[in-house]
């Protein structure tokens, strides 16, 4: 881990490698002090390189090279070269046999990139550059071999060992060892590959296609966690008859392997025919997961299934195209969530993370492209704006083209590409072949950083009887990027009159800098519904009054909008209370806004999952998005303010609601179930804001009570609100919380994280004395994001205290991640990249931080790339 002279990679330096690697053979011998890793490669010269060279070179790191022959000659030190973690050998023939020998120690290895032990058992994390920490190798996307992988290890501590494919042959040694064979009968990158050796347990059953093949499914588990699958199963399943009915994509493999390892950076990995998930996302059931576990258990088990074609088959040339197959996959998994639950709610969570974590993102001194430009570290390209920024252009595509134009794009991809590593641009053509459509404007989301920001203004003639929206488009600069040229930006809209009646909806097409749009026979002076379903990730100016706002809260027939007008409502009077209460002012939250609460309560009880996000104030962190300096302690103070006056006003709607609703029965996974739920446990969060000890006792204490084995949503539930109030029930709920439960290490994460983000005073003390506690390990990814994640991301007035406490606690949390796994350090180390945002006290408190840690003499290269960029550190 090193930062002398880190390189910068630009996309413009791309060429095709010289070298092209047809099939690979390896062994892994797995032992408990070092694994024995021989490979043997098939490699020729690419015919396709325009200035080829003869020179092969080698990605290798952390290896210790034992032996190298190349086609049966073994070669010398003098025969090859290795320096900066690549293997050179000069003069090499078109074509040629290269076996290799390498020596590796995964039990030491804590980055979790590679192959490493997790819980006694081996498993490896290949995307994006880990297959080079196994063996030397052309570990670069573009590089497609068929695999296969012989596993020796001793029998009784890995009975079970596993790699992509199906399985071909297996047999026993001397010494209690054994060893099974795979081969995977499609070539594919190194970043997909995967192996993992242990003593698992699995749950199986069985998928038809529908060509009519059998496809044996299998989830395994560490011991004792077998009646926590199901539930991902059905989702499985349910993704496989989705991807086959919605894309006419089918399975292609015998056998569909998920793994649920403890350890593990990311949510999961899309390995070809064995995925390998954190357990956070396999095991659920309703003792130990709440409603949304259970909803991304699915989304996730989705997402990796549904890359087998959007990612495997197809893949991407280079990690600059690497929302090709995550923006893409993310747009097929948030329309499968969007299907198979509500499609308004799906729709306003997507839009909440986007907002929350990619809008702050493109605001700020680490804004890109969704197809970035360079990058000195690719692990901190798995970005929000790679993700769901890319998932956002994807279903402005299908927005532009409709469902059906789109599918026949999708179609002609596939058929076209299938097999290939590709690029962003081939996939567009593919679509715009298939609309027979020009969408080289449109790829402009591609290349232009930033959230444009629409103008919009209104002209009514009562006269002519015809309405006018002149719409400006403003593109914001970001690093490297200014002068930017007008997006095509699909705009649904519809408008409205002052009682609530729909009167015209369409799709406008905004393609110049600054357009007008004109609609006739408009015979009353109309509101506009801007946006709706949030068809563009863009940022909306528009002075809507309250009146107008207080109709679209509560007669909107576009629901998403319903719900967004309700927060522009609410964040349009915060933003008043937070100036009047900066000039000492107090705060005043008018009567109106109260009965436009109480209406929505009174008539919208036919759905009340979306009645639940429907009186959802927006949070601190949203709020925080709309002030050019933002006060911390104002925000809170001011939603806190609204909250208990909506509670206090609205109490007997909101009791009688949770009585209705809280009935005692078995768990049942269906939205009416989930709807019931979270309007419950949404009425009993406003409740437990009163400081009524009665209510805190006998309807929060009871509830954590009654559900505390039976219940995770109601439980988790009551304790959130437990968890803000001082006194001996907040300690009497977490004791006998811990108690419950602290054999099972996901609960006990919630356990942490419910801790972490309490809006009480001394917060940070808490955080610091469970930093040491006997259940936290900061070597586990799960346990760091949810303490340490938990208050630095998501606890503002604690984590922004003005003394700086918060950040001299993350600093030295950084440092000590950062010398163990530098991927995890650097997804926590993002609130204090953003200390622009804050007043000149805690920018500078923040920025001394980043200045301790870039004087760290060893920091990794994905520390190093993030602070020098959000210091303006030149990076040349």
């Amino acid at each position: 881990m090193t930062t002398a002279n880190p390189q910068t990679i630009y996309l413009q330096d791309y060429k095709v490698p010289d070298f092209l690697i047809e099939k690979i053979d390896l062994e892994f011998e797995l032992n408990e002090d070092v694994t024995h890793v021989k490979s043997r490669l098939e490699v020729h010269a690419n015919s396709a390189s325009e200035q080829p060279s003869k020179n092969l070179v080698l990605h290798g790191e952390a290896l210790e090279l034992k032996s190298i022959s190349l086609d049966g000659k073994i070669l010398s030190s003098s025969n090859y070269q290795i320096a900066n973690d690549l293997l050179t050998i000069p003069n090499v023939p078109e074509k040629f046999i290269l076996e290799i020998h390498t020596i590796i120690k995964p039990q030491e290895n804590t980055s979790l990139s590679g192959l490493y032990k997790s819980s006694g058992n081996f498993c490896t994390q290949c995307e994006a550059q880990g297959f080079r920490r196994m063996t030397y190798f052309l570990d670069r996307p573009d590089v497609m071999a068929r695999y296969t992988t012989k596993i020796i290890a001793e029998e009784k501590r890995y009975p079970i060992l596993l790699s992509n494919g199906n399985p071909i042959a297996s047999g026993k040694l001397d010494n209690g060892r054994h060893w099974v064979q795979w081969e995977d009968p499609f070539k594919k990158p190194s970043y997909l590959f995967a192996l993992v050796a242990g003593h698992l347990e699995f749950i199986e059953d069985y998928f038809k296609t529908q060509s009519g093949r059998n496809v044996t499914l299998r989830i395994y588990v560490e011991k004792d966690n077998q009646d926590k699958c199901a539930h991902a199963m059905q989702a499985l399943k349910k993704a496989m008859r989705w991807d086959e009915e919605k894309f006419g994509r089918e399975y292609d493999l015998d056998i569909y392997m998920i793994v649920a390892i403890s350890d593990f950076n990311m949510g999961a990995m899309e390995n070809k025919g064995l995925n390998i998930f954190n357990t956070k996302y396999i095991l659920a059931r309703p003792e130990t997961a709440t409603d949304t576990d259970f909803i991304h258990v699915e989304a996730v088990i989705a997402h990796e299934y549904f890359h087998n074609w959007t990612g495997n088959r197809i893949t991407c040339r280079d990690w600059f195209q690497l929302s090709l197959k995550e923006g893409l996959t993310v747009f097929r998994d948030q329309s499968f969530t969007a299907d198979t639950t509500s499609k308004t709610v799906a729709r306003i969570h997507d839009v909440t993370n986007l907002r929350l974590a990619q809008f702050p993102e493109d605001a700020g001194p680490l804004a890109h492209p969704v197809r970035p430009d360079s990058y000195i570290e690719i692990n901190n390209f798995y970005t929000s704006t790679i993700y769901n920024k890319g998932a956002e252009v994807i279903r402005m595509m299908q927005t532009i083209l409709g469902e059906g134009m789109f599918r026949k794009g999708m179609d002609l991809y596939f058929e076209r590409h299938d097999g290939q590593a590709v690029t962003i641009d081939d996939f567009a053509k593919a679509v715009e072949d298939a609309a027979s459509i020009d969408l080289s404007q449109f790829r402009l989301w591609y290349s232009q950083a930033g959230t444009p920001i629409l103008n919009v203004k209104e002209h009514y003639d009562a006269a002519k009887q015809t309405y006018h929206l002149t719409i400006n488009q403003i593109l914001p600069n970001t690093p490297g990027q200014t002068n930017k040229k007008p997006m095509h930006i699909p705009i649904k809209m519809g408008l409205i009159d002052q009682h609530g009646k729909e009167i015209t909806q369409e799709i406008l097409q905004l393609k110049k800098s600054v357009e007008t749009f004109e609609f006739e026979n408009i015979s009353t002076h109309p509101i506009p519904s801007l946006l709706r379903g949030f068809s563009a990730p863009v940022k909306v100016e528009y002075g809507y009054s309250d009146h107008s706002l207080q109709v679209l809260f509560q007669y909107d027939t576009d629901h998403f909008n319903r719900w967004e007008a309700g927060q522009k409502y609410s964040l349009n009077l915060m933003l008043h209370a937070i100036r009047d209460l900066q000039k000492g002012d107090p705060v005043n939250i008018p009567d109106e806004y109260i009965q436009a609460f109480k209406h929505v309560l009174e008539n919208m009880q036919v759905d009340n999952l979306l009645l639940a996000e429907m009186i959802s104030l927006p949070s601190e962190k949203y709020i925080a998005e709309h002030m050019p300096e933002i006060d911390v302690d104002v925000i809170h103070a001011v939603r806190e303010n609204f909250l208990f006056m909506l509670a206090l006003q609205l109490k007997d709607v909101f009791l009688n609601l949770y009585k209705k609703l809280h009935v005692t029965g078995p768990y049942q996974f269906t939205m009416t179930d989930i709807g019931n739920r979270q309007l419950k446990n949404m009425c009993l969060s406003y409740l437990m804001l009163l400081n009524d000890e009665k209510i805190q006792k006998e309807i929060g204490m009871n509830q954590f009570t009654q559900s505390l084995k039976s219940n995770m949503t109601d439980t988790i539930a009551a304790l959130r609100s437990l968890t803000n109030i001082n006194g001996p029930l907040r300690e009497q709920a977490l004791s006998e919380f811990y108690n419950t439960w602290k054999h099972d290490a996901l609960v006990v994460d919630k356990w942490f994280t419910l801790q972490a983000t309490s809006k009480l005073q001394g917060t940070l003390y808490k955080v610091q004395q469970l930093f040491k506690h006997e259940a936290f390990d900061i070597k586990n990814p799960n346990k760091v994001y949810a303490l340490i994640g938990g208050f630095c991301q998501n606890n503002p007035v604690n984590f922004h205290a003005a003394n700086g406490g918060g950040y001299q606690f993350l600093t030295e949390a950084i440092l000590k991640l950062d010398a163990l796994n530098p991927q995890v350090a650097a997804r926590m180390i993002k609130p204090l990249t953003e200390w622009r945002r804050y007043d000149s006290k805690r920018q500078q408190l923040m920025r001394e931080r980043l200045e301790v840690i870039l004087k760290e003499p060893k920091i990794s290269r994905d520390i190093y790339e993030l602070v020098t960029k959000s210091l303006n550190t030149n990076l040349e």
